[in-house]
């Protein structure tokens, strides 16, 4: 499947490893490799994560506190949001529309 990203979603991406790069050098570049690598895994089987309330999909990434949440459109993974666990929960909820 191919993987999209809301303008939104890219800008979360840039917006959390510009953050960490600032607090480490490298450190902003290990945080897009791992958000990488899950899209990886996403593509080859989006559906192992269940669907939660909102017909979206979440997946956690294991070593940084943060979680893509994404929607299955046709033949198309679309990335709705990069998020922080724990800081401003829901604020990307009125992008699933």
């Amino acid at each position: 499947m191919t993987v999209k990203f809301t303008t939104e979603a890219r800008s979360d991406i840039f917006d959390a490893a510009d953050y960490y790069e600032q607090k480490e050098i490298g450190l902003g570049q290990r945080f897009r490799d791992e958000i990488a690598e899950i899209l990886i895994t996403v593509s080859s089987a989006p559906f192992l994560w269940r669907e939660r309330s909102g017909k979206y999909r979440r997946v956690n990434c294991p070593v940084f506190p943060y979680y893509i949440a994404y929607v299955v459109r046709d033949e198309s993974i679309v990335i709705v949001a990069i998020a922080h666990g724990s800081r401003k929960p829901g604020f990307w909820h009125d992008r699933l529309g």
